[in-house]
């Protein structure tokens, strides 16, 4: 095919959208289905209504092939679980009771079953819903959902392509189930579960789909021959089969390197690769295959998951290279459009010139049916278009807000000293000891408490002008002393002040700094019915006033049990924000960490004994090719140093993780040089303290007993028991009693029940091992 005719093919598609609705809509209804506001019926029509309207926006910006099938009640590893028949044992009466109470209950669990575990979704901040697998699994299609919502848009009159995750995704992401030997390998179900995705194929193509997508992120990362021989084999049976719709595989977050050659031969009708950030690599890689002659491209050339305005020439220039190397290129975003916010226009706060350097889901579509014009009717039927485009980066690039000569002179006189404690741990240890003078197993929480009701209507009225600044931090004050007084009665040893005054972990702080930019409307799903607002990191970073220290006083002065002074950790803040593209992310971090450092510094001189500095994402920003790793680490691991190497031996650091694969990172995390280290466990069932003990790990660990993402209260032996498995591994002097992550989201009821089995389980071994 020439390309020209190639070019006249070209549309635009994305591969899916953020599911909330720009009022959150869906975490409502969800939450008030759980709640018993909601019914099933009321519950599924706010659904119905939101696809509508996100295939209608889709529809006008111009994306004329819309997904179906992206859309989740929770998660989308979680709807494939339930496609494929891999529903747990232990919730299979609660499905067959009731499928949706069912899915919730893997999802989120019940008094008497626990959830699915919970992780990070490849090196994104969105979660996902973990596959149990075993030698018994028995998959069984299971194709309602899948068709039905292709229906719904079929019906609509929309041009539709049903989206599903592929089956060598779903393996490689799944874990041993309960009771599986720990070597087992999912991927070694492939044969079990091929059938499976036949009969949904078959399904989907009966109802009238002319392609489906099937999503292989796990592709770009490394993968063994025996795995990219398995790939080889999946597809050269799906594609082989005679009833079946057109194949699209999709890959994104990075090169599809060495699997790319084994799909190119793949009997599929088409390929969907990212040609953004690293995986630009993707390119070349296609060229030196010979490209996909006879096949569909469909080419991610704008960012899915960052909120900056696309470089329409730059993009336009890669896509005119693709037309000569498939028989049909396409055009979408990177990824999904699921990790960025719905619609940029509302923020009517944001300084219209700097908003018109963002891009969120809604102006992405336009963005890539703008390129697809482009390409198909040639440059001259946008050019107002690329003249607005090029005088909206050079603005960008010529902001003062995105340079700081301050900032960059401080930044530049940084020396490896300033990056390493002055003592080693053992001596520093030995001088926290003294000082803090804690039992055996401590116990303590992670930072934050119950956000109610009423805590957020007083920020709503403060920032609504019915409360003043006085008015609202009697409020905080009055929230600080009952959790204060709550955790003294509650026998913690190391208390938090709670974080009443924080609207997020990440946004509280990027409000106070200059270079940072915060939204009101610009949600982003994180899991779940839990939405965040990531801040949006548009230039320089300093820090004009201490942060925290006066909230840090104030609890320490009600109470002789030392407080923590709580920081997030400068990988966190970038992680948890739109980052800058401009300029490396190693030098955003350095910036950002000594701005912390000042924090931490104030901190330990209004008397903070123990300072905590978080850094959950420090395991989810890992690059997934393990080439690309050593120099991430490298200056992620200086940065959380940076920010924490200023105070004495005898002022205790802690770090905070939570929801991850800490395996990769053990190395780092101890290059982190924290006292002390808290993170998930319960849902893993303490794996992580066995990580860390053959790794050698020598400091203080705190493995969660609790996991708050649950709505059930663990029983003080349940807790007894976890803790019994923490001391399997690492000796009780250096073994902390918490829970996995902060309490924000709980309720007080379960806060109270379940800090009372954490407290009790620690008693009870203190107990045991003084006699």
């Amino acid at each position: 095919m020439t390309t020209k005719s190639a070019a006249a093919a070209t549309r635009a598609t994305v591969y899916g959208y953020p599911r909330q609705g720009q009022g959150r809509e869906l975490k409502k209804a969800v939450e008030g289905y759980w709640k018993g506001t909601v019914t099933a019926d009321a519950l599924q029509e706010t659904a119905v209504g939101l696809r509508r309207k996100n295939w209608a926006q889709l529809a006008g910006a111009g994306v004329l092939e819309v997904p179906t099938g992206d859309f989740s009640l929770y998660d989308h590893v979680l709807d494939t679980t339930v496609a494929v028949g891999a529903i747990p044992p232990r919730h299979r009466d609660a499905v067959e009771m009731d499928a949706l109470d069912g899915y919730f209950a893997m999802a989120r669990g019940t008094q008497e079953v626990a959830p699915l575990e919970m992780t990070k979704w490849f090196d994104t901040n969105y979660h996902y819903l973990v596959p149990e697998l075993g030698p018994d699994t028995v998959f069984t299609a299971n194709p309602a959902k899948a068709v039905g919502e292709f229906r719904e848009a079929l019906a609509l009159g929309h041009t539709a392509r049903p989206v599903l995750v592929g089956p060598l995704t779903y393996l490689l992401l799944a874990k041993p189930a309960p009771g599986v030997a720990e070597d087992f390998q999912p991927i070694t179900l492939l044969d079990r579960l091929l059938p499976v995705y036949a009969q949904l194929l078959a399904d989907l193509k009966a109802a009238g789909a002319a392609w489906v997508q099937l999503d292989e992120p796990a592709l770009v990362q490394d993968r063994t021959p025996a795995e990219l021989n398995a790939v080889a084999r999946a597809y050269r049976e799906l594609g082989g089969l005679a009833d079946r719709p057109k194949l699209l595989v999709a890959s994104y977050f990075d090169r599809l390197g060495e699997a790319l050659p084994v799909l190119a031969k793949a009997p599929v009708e088409g390929l969907a690769l990212d040609f953004t950030g690293p995986a630009a690599a993707n390119l070349d890689d296609l060229a030196a295959v010979g490209g996909l002659p006879g096949k569909r491209l469909v080419a991610g050339v704008v960012d899915g998951r960052n909120i900056w305005i696309n470089d329409l020439e730059k993009s336009l220039a890669t896509l005119a290279t693709l037309l000569g190397l498939a028989e049909r290129v396409d055009v979408a975003p990177s990824c999904s459009l699921l990790h960025v916010p719905l619609d940029a226009a509302a923020e009517r706060d944001v300084d219209p010139q700097i908003l018109r350097w963002l891009a969120f889901a809604q102006q992405k579509a336009r963005e890539v049916a703008l390129l697809a014009r482009g390409l198909r009717e040639g440059t001259g039927a946008i050019a107002a278009d690329l003249a607005a485009n090029r005088a909206d980066l050079a603005s960008r690039a010529n902001s003062p807000i995105t340079h700081d000569p301050a900032v960059r002179a401080r930044t530049a006189a940084v020396t490896d000293a300033d990056a390493r404690r002055a003592q080693a741990y053992p001596q520093r240890a030995e001088a926290q000891r003294a000082r803090l003078g804690l039992p055996l197993l401590p116990t303590t929480t992670i930072g934050s408490f119950p956000q109610t009701s009423e805590l957020r209507v007083a920020r709503a009225d403060l920032t609504a002008g019915r409360i003043d600044a006085a008015a609202y931090r009697e409020r905080m004050e009055t929230e600080v002393r009952e959790v204060i007084a709550f955790q003294e009665k509650a026998g913690l040893d190391v208390l938090v002040h709670g974080e009443p005054e924080r609207n997020d972990m990440v946004q509280y702080f990027a409000e106070q700094l200059t270079g940072y930019l915060a939204t009101r409307h610009g949600w982003v799903q994180s899991y779940g019915t839990r939405y965040v607002r990531p801040p949006v990191l548009a230039g320089d970073i300093s820090r004009p006033h201490p942060m925290t220290v006066d909230w840090f006083r104030y609890a320490q002065g009600l109470t002789d049990r030392p407080v923590k002074g709580m920081l997030t950790g400068p990988v966190t803040m970038l992680a948890w924000s739109f980052v800058r593209d401009d300029q490396p992310l190693g030098d955003t971090a350095r910036q950002v960490a000594l701005a912390l450092r000042d924090e931490v510094t104030d901190l330990e001189a209004a008397g903070a004994a123990v300072v905590q500095v978080d850094e959950p994402a420090l395991r989810e920003t890992l690059p997934l090719r393990a080439a690309d790793r050593p120099a991430y680490l490298a200056w992620a691991t200086e940065s959380f140093r940076l920010a924490t190497s200023g105070v004495r031996a005898d002022t205790q650091i802690h770090t905070h993780m939570c929801y991850a694969e800490f395996g990769a990172i053990m190395t780092a995390i101890d290059e982190l040089d924290a006292d002390v280290i808290s993170l998930e466990a319960t849902r893993s069932h303490m794996e992580v303290a066995g990580e860390l003990a053959g790794a050698g790990y020598p400091r203080e660990v705190g493995p969660g007993v609790w996991d708050i993402h649950s709505p059930r209260v663990p029983s003080t032996e349940e807790a007894v028991e976890l803790l019994r498995a923490g001391l399997a591994a690492i000796p009780a002097e250096r073994l902390w009693v918490n829970p996995d992550c902060g309490l924000k989201t709980r309720g007080w009821t379960e806060t109270r029940a379940s800090l009372d089995s954490l407290v009790g389980a620690a008693r009870r071994l203190r107990a045991e091992l003084a006699g």
